[in-house]
This record gives C-alpha cells, sequence and structure tokens, in this order.
C-alpha cells in the first residue's frame, strides 16, 4: 500500500467525521438516538487505521532494507513512510477525540 492514503486520506477522513457528525446531530435529537453518530464514528476510525496500518507496514519495510551505507533514495522512503504513520496515527487520535463527546454528551443540549 502507498504512502499517500495516510497522508492525504486521514486527516481528511477526520475532517469528514467533524461535518458528517455535526450534520447528524439534529436528527439524532429529533430521534432521540445516537447510533449514527457513533457507526459513523466507528468508520472514520477503522479507515484511518488501516491507511495508518499500510504506512507502517512501508515503515517497517523500508526498515529491514536499510543498512549502513543507505542510498538516498531508500533514506526518504524511510522518512516519508515514518511521516505517513505519523500523520495517520494523530488523525486517528482526532477521530477518537471527535467521538468521545458522543458518549459524554447528549445531541439535544442547547
Amino acid at each position: 500500500m502507498p504512502n499517500w492514503p495516510a497522508l492525504l486520506l486521514s486527516p481528511s477522513i477526520a475532517l469528514g467525521n467533524a461535518a458528517v457528525a455535526y450534520a447528524l446531530v439534529t436528527p439524532s435529537c429529533a430521534q432521540q438516538d445516537v447510533t449514527t453518530l457513533h457507526l459513523v464514528s466507528i468508520a472514520s476510525l477503522l479507515a484511518c487505521l488501516m491507511v495508518t496500518f499500510g504506512a507502517y507496514l512501508n515503515w517497517q519495510r523500508a526498515r529491514t532494507l536499510a543498512g549502513p551505507q543507505e542510498a538516498p533514495e531508500q533514506a526518504r522512503r524511510r522518512f516519508l513512510s515514518q511521516v505517513a504513520t505519523l500523520c495517520g496515527l494523530l488523525s486517528t487520535l482526532v477521530v477518537l477525540a471527535e467521538w468521545l463527546p458522543v458518549f459524554m454528551v447528549s445531541p439535544c443540549i442547547a
């Protein structure tokens, strides 16, 4: 799996999670049911974890190929994989932080 999904998609997924969850607050309040909010957050979390895991596998593969005389291209690939993994982890933490209020606050609080 390439690194770009963790670099580009995971922050977009976190942003999309916030937008969709905000849009679903009014219907959730009307139905007195937060199941859809939980489902959106779970789907976003799983998507972020999936692309992050792909970047992590690339990072591990690049680390095993690294030697004492590492080529600049190999070092660049390892660095990009590391940055992609950390960006995916940060986006995963953002999705978790966005999910936390769904547990603690009712959607009908004015």
